[in-house]
């Protein structure tokens, strides 16, 4: 962190409007963020020194800076933000007040990690309820990733509070997160503003030409400006970049003290938490003469002693540290380990121990390894990565060596560092390890594969086949447990590439069940004698008791879509909200979410979905992850939006693969047949089933067989209409045969087809297929001649297609009423037409009985943020009250 200065700023009247606008909206109540990015020594600091003396007096300030040397300790900067306001926890509710304490290593316990982002939103919060508040975020590039996490969480949710945040960072290696931020970059200073703040300098005479080469130099750069001459304006230029000349300007500065205020300035440096008590101890372990040393310090323009250890600049900070020879940097880590708190600090006494060894040393690699294990029970997986990896190069022992690589390769993983855990993996030698270990390392790579994408994503199915065939012997229940796991990766990679039959085949010479035939068994009935041995197989294992699907939920989902089986879907969609929430699994929760909003769909509930598919994307947000697409690719196809679906299904193939993209083709196929655009169904209805995927092909079949009817294309229907009836016939669903009756009448031109249709999809619960099936018989019963019979059932299919919202095949049987004499009524909006699909949440939420604070921890906002929602959907509704919700009939 800068220390403060009264220099009155050259050339920002600009960026000073913006912060002073932000400042003023906040204390209005209108929160808001804004990230300064530039250069090092741009100004960045200096603009945060100016708002943070501008603001009215009524305005609470919190700093944070964040460390070069601590981005790896979780949610330090987030701690060091709050510490100001932390006597206001106890007005926090528990769960959130536990989640910040256990974070801050205040209280042991495992942090619910996506809680931690709104306990601190509502710590914030509960703070500027009594007075606005201005959050100052300095070197935010150098924060560590959980407090970036929780930070930008809370940015993106101050709207409705008296909050400011202002960060600074640089423009290159800035923490991910802070680019969504709305920003400002810092420029260059103007030539007459460069040369007007060079004239203020008084630290060296400059000849003209001099003067003229440095502004050039300089580009702009205040820094630059007022530090280059003191280290000599007529050295000769370097190629260099501007911070790293600035830096050597603060090096030679420091070389010039006496030893023992470079011995303080290298303690300072090391210790990211600016704790003078802390620096004072270190240095009488040192010998240090605190109070000559101090001065001379101080005197030099570097440093300021006083509450808080602060550097003039963090370049200055970094030239110090690095001036350090490497023995002395040693014994300054040496020192401030033994100055910090076992107990209170035992993570960062273990770093600083790690830091000033040489050498292998078992003692500091098991407290680093225990650190770890703290950090990761807390959330900070970044930082259990770091000590991992420093524990094991500090490991005596090889196996110990082998077994720490192998944690902090998973650590970085789960951190999403790909790269850094393939390069950790790289250096084990592969040739000592056991088959227990070689299959660790297997899986990992198959993990980091699937995760980089492109290639990777077809290699990481094959490396965890590969390490279920090393453990058939030594292990065979976790052999059989890989090939699944292979198998549920394979999913997503979708069969077009041929991953799921390889996996399938190797599959074969898996090591029996140990009991009855279990999951695997199932899956390779189905892929070697089809759909009339292996739906009967799935359902005994899938429906028996000690289900076989909860180690692997996301393939269970698929599977039940594959049986036709709602009731199988809704069980297992129950047990993953249900253990999700219980457990506080924000994946398992989304996995959960999405199958909610894409059975809703099915079942015809657009309100539903469109409220699931909202929580989904604020967990997605919280954990700073995407959200999850395929069911917004369903929502968007059955509503039957042309160009808004098209838009979406572009965006969804650019980012996704295999069993995503059969989603795009189905939701494409779905979304022309209501068009009545054929040509391009068939086309896409075809690239859906081509792959075989599980559930897509089935449902993409009945597609196939429409488009190639109108088209004329008859062998494709009835090649279609045979697929898909050898998938429904077995499972025996009303669903399935509902389905297959409604496919197999556009085929054959039977009325009892249509009808059997009708009456096996009224037992079930698709009323989108149901009013589809009315529709399909009304046209042909049109065609027929029986347009009094017609219009009975196209009457029923548009109210039917009207009321759920499909609302291209709505305007099909529209226009097919028209053709016998009847006009279609008009309808009413939806309510879901109105909102956006968080408001849709949070109206369901309210008209369900749900208080805004519990609104808001669904959502993950503040309340006051729902109460504002609130207000924009009653407007759009045009309602006044929460009980006017309650009778709205399209909110249940």
């Amino acid at each position: 962190m800068s220390t403060t200065s009264s220099r009155p700023l050259v050339g920002r009247r600009d960026e000073i409007a913006h912060l002073l606008a932000l400042v003023g909206a906040a204390e209005k109540g209108e929160g808001g963020v804004l990230v300064l990015r530039g250069e090092p020594g741009i100004g960045k600091s200096a603009l945060l020194d100016h708002v943070g003396q501008a603001v009215p007096e009524t305005f609470q300030i919190i700093r944070a800076s964040g460390s070069e040397f601590e981005g790896e300790l979780p949610f330090a900067a987030l701690h060091q933000l709050c510490v100001p306001v932390l006597a206001r926890l106890d007005a926090l509710s528990a769960p959130y007040r536990d989640s910040l304490l256990v974070a801050f290593g205040l209280a042991d316990g495992a942090p619910d990690s996506f809680r931690v982002g709104l306990a601190a939103l509502e710590l914030l919060a509960t703070a500027a309820a009594e007075r606005p508040l201005l959050c100052v975020v300095d070197d935010a590039h150098w924060m560590d990733a959980a407090s970036v996490r929780a930070l930008t969480f809370v940015a993106r949710r101050v709207v409705a509070e008296p909050i400011a945040m202002v960060f600074a960072a640089r423009d290159s290696g800035a923490a991910g997160g802070l680019d969504e931020l709305p920003g400002l970059t810092v420029g260059g200073l103007s030539d007459a503003h460069a040369r007007a703040l060079l004239a203020e300098e008084k630290t060296a005479t400059l000849d003209e030409r001099v003067r003229d080469r440095l502004l050039a130099e300089a580009r702009g750069n205040p820094l630059a400006l007022i530090e280059l001459p003191k280290a000599g304006g007529f050295a000769p230029p370097t190629p260099s970049p501007v911070a790293s000349r600035i830096e050597r300007s603060f090096q030679a500065r420091t070389a010039e003290l006496p030893p023992d205020a470079r011995l303080l300035l290298t303690l300072g440096s090391a210790d990211p938490t600016g704790d003078p008590g802390l620096l004072w101890t270190a240095a009488g372990q040192l010998d240090i003469d605190v109070s000559a040393a101090s001065a001379t310090a101080e005197s030099s323009g570097l440093v300021r002693l006083d509450t808080r250890v602060r550097f003039c600049h963090p370049l200055a900070r970094s030239a110090a540290y690095r001036a350090a020879e490497p023995e002395r940097r040693r014994a300054a880590h040496r020192a401030l380990a033994d100055a910090t708190d076992p107990v209170a600090a035992s993570d960062r006494r273990a770093w600083h121990r790690a830091q000033a060894t040489t050498g292998p040393d078992e003692r500091v690699a098991a407290e680093l390894e225990w650190s770890a294990s703290r950090a990761q029970a807390r959330g900070g997986v970044a930082a259990a990565a770091a000590f991992l990896e420093r524990a094991a190069a500090l490991s005596l022992d090889p196996g110990k060596q082998t077994e720490r690589t192998l944690a902090a390769a998973r650590a970085t993983l789960e951190a999403g560092g790909p790269e850094a855990a393939a390069d950790l993996l790289a250096s084990i030698d592969t040739a000592t390890l056991d088959d227990l270990q070689h299959a660790s390392v297997d899986l990992l790579r198959g993990q980091i594969a699937f995760v980089e994408g492109a290639d990777g994503v077809a290699r990481g199915p094959e490396l965890i086949l590969r390490a279920a065939q090393r453990l058939a012997a030594s292990d065979p229940r976790r052999s059989r447990e890989c090939f699944v796991a292979a198998l549920e990766m394979g999913l997503v990679v979708g069969r077009a590439v041929g991953v799921m039959d390889r996996v399938l085949d190797a599959a074969r010479s898996a090591p029996p069940a140990s009991g009855p035939p279990d999951l695997l068994d199932a899956l390779m009935v189905l892929n070697t004698e089809g759909h009339h041995a292996g739906v009967p197989a799935l359902r005994r294992v899938l429906t028996g008791d000690g289900a076989g699907w909860a180690g692997v939920p996301a393939l269970a989902t698929v599977l039940a879509g594959e049986l036709w089986d709602l009731d199988l879907h809704a069980t297992v969609v129950d047990w993953l909200m249900r253990t999700g929430r219980e457990a506080g699994a924000p994946m398992t929760i989304r996995l959960g979410l999405s199958q909610v909003a894409v059975s809703a769909v099915l079942t015809g509930d657009f309100g539903q979905a469109m409220a699931a598919i909202a929580e989904e994307e604020a967990i997605a947000d919280v954990l700073g992850d995407a959200p999850q697409l395929y069911s917004r690719v369903h929502l968007a196809a059955m509503r039957g939006r042309r160009q808004q679906a098209l838009d979406l299904f572009a965006e969804v193939v650019g980012r996704g693969s295999g069993h995503t993209n059969a989603n795009v083709h189905w939701a494409a196929a779905v979304l022309h047949n209501g068009l009545a655009e054929y040509p391009a169904a068939l086309d896409a209805a075809t690239r859906a089933v081509a792959g075989e995927d599980l559930f897509v092909t089935g449902v993409g079949l009945p597609e196939l067989v429409e488009a190639a009817v109108r088209c004329g294309e008859n062998a494709a229907a009835e090649s279609a209409l045979e697929s898909l009836v050898e998938r429904t016939e077995p499972a025996g669903t009303d669903y399935a045969l509902g389905v297959a009756a409604g496919a197999r009448a556009l085929v054959s031109g039977v009325e009892d087809d249509y009808r059997e249709a009708i009456e096996h999809l009224k037992a079930s619960r698709l009323a989108p297929d149901l009013a589809r099936a009315h529709l399909r018989y009304g046209e042909w019963l049109r065609r027929a001649g029986r347009r009094r019979d017609a219009r009975e059932h196209l009457r029923t299919a548009h109210e039917q297609l009207s009321e759920i919202g499909l609302e291209a095949f709505a305007r099909r049987a529209a226009d097919e009423l028209r053709a016998t004499g009847e006009v279609a009524r008009g309808r009413s909006e939806h309510t879901y037409e109105r909102l956006t699909m968080q408001e849709m949440h949070i109206a369901r939420q309210v008209a369900a009985g749900a208080t805004s604070k519990e609104v808001a921890a669904r959502l993950f906002l503040s309340p006051r943020t729902v109460d504002a929602h609130l207000r924009n959907i009653f407007r759009k509704l045009n309602i006044t009250s929460r009980r006017q919700l309650r009778d709205m009939p399209d909110l249940g």
